[in-house]
């Protein structure tokens, strides 16, 4: 019986699934395989990690599989997808795509249909596609420049937002469930020790802190969630406006996907609410989409099994 694999590669987890012609046997975590984040030997490390322990899982062998497919984040440019793939080709004798996260994410909430596809993760980015087949992105361009919304922003943005707070309140702020959650996250005891991270080299993983500022619900950190959904909306907006005509089809169909939609109940409510605003025509789904269910479809329909 021929066996599938997909991948679906970020910049905190690796989730590989495998399957047969028409059922998922096994899925696993692994550790980040964003190349540009982590580099070559982290990302050898999570893949083969992932690719071995998944078909254990299903109890099969690795050269039982017949088509694998990994979306990832950080894959845009040809030469790192080459590099996914050879690494994949040390483990995997078999035909392996390497496509961008956004497209099995697309491909796990609608198939081929039309639709936009909203990524909240450790970066953040959106992605549609029309009835035409025509796709259009926005959003995505990096933790320095962009990402709005993502686990990295937030976690600066908290940050950012408690130091502002610290220049107001002193005392009062240091007492908070927020700062209290960021020194610990940090190893910190002091705003100025936690300044002093955030403007560290290299950067620190400002991502790392988003467990902190989901679980302290105050005043900043909820300021924080709900402009991190807004921002999310406006992006999801920029795509609908540009991809979808004003006369066509409607409503439109829109999926989040990604931690920070599954694990913030203040983002998806923000970014629900403001998307309405910005966009009467979008229609959200309420599950939170898994893409790896989509690299795992496009793995069979590669291999000529729809």
């Amino acid at each position: 019986m021929p066996y599938y694999l997909g991948l679906d590669g970020g910049g905190t987890k690796t989730t590989c699934a495998v399957g047969d012609e028409t059922r998922l046997l096994a899925s696993v975590t692994a550790g980040p395989s964003n190349l540009v984040r982590v580099g070559e030997a982290r990302v050898r490390e999570s893949l083969k990690l992932a690719v071995s322990q998944a078909c254990a899982k299903a109890g099969i062998l690795s050269d039982q599989v017949v088509r694998t497919c990994l979306g990832g984040s950080g894959v845009a440019r040809p030469e790192l997808a080459a590099i996914v793939r050879e690494i994949l080709a040390e483990i995997l004798p078999s035909p392996i795509d390497v496509v961008g996260d956004m497209e099995i994410a697309l491909e796990a909430a609608f198939g081929d249909g039309p639709g936009v596809v909203v990524i909240a993760g450790t970066g953040s980015i959106a992605y549609g596609r029309d009835h035409t087949g025509r796709t259009l992105r926005a959003g995505g361009w990096g933790f320095e420049i962009g990402d709005e919304g993502s686990a990295h922003w937030i976690g600066r943005a908290a940050v950012n937002a408690i130091l502002r707070a610290s220049d107001r309140d002193g005392d009062v702020v240091a007492s908070s469930t927020l700062a209290i959650a960021l020194f610990k996250a940090w190893g910190v005891s002091s705003f100025l020790d936690l300044a002093r991270a955030a403007n560290s080299i290299p950067p620190p993983d400002f991502s790392g802190l988003f467990p902190a500022v989901v679980g302290s619900p105050d005043d900043v950190s909820l300021e924080v969630l709900g402009k991190a959904g807004r921002k999310l909306a406006q992006v999801a907006a920029v795509v609908i406006g540009r991809v979808f005509d004003k006369d066509g089809p409607s409503p439109v169909p829109v999926a989040m996907t990604g931690g920070v939609f599954r694990h913030a109940v203040q983002v998806r409510e923000a970014f629900y609410n403001e998307l309405q605003r910005l966009e009467p025509r979008a229609e959200v789904m309420p599950q939170i989409v898994d893409p790896v269910d989509g690299a795992l479809r496009m793995a069979r329909r590669a291999a000529g099994k729809p």
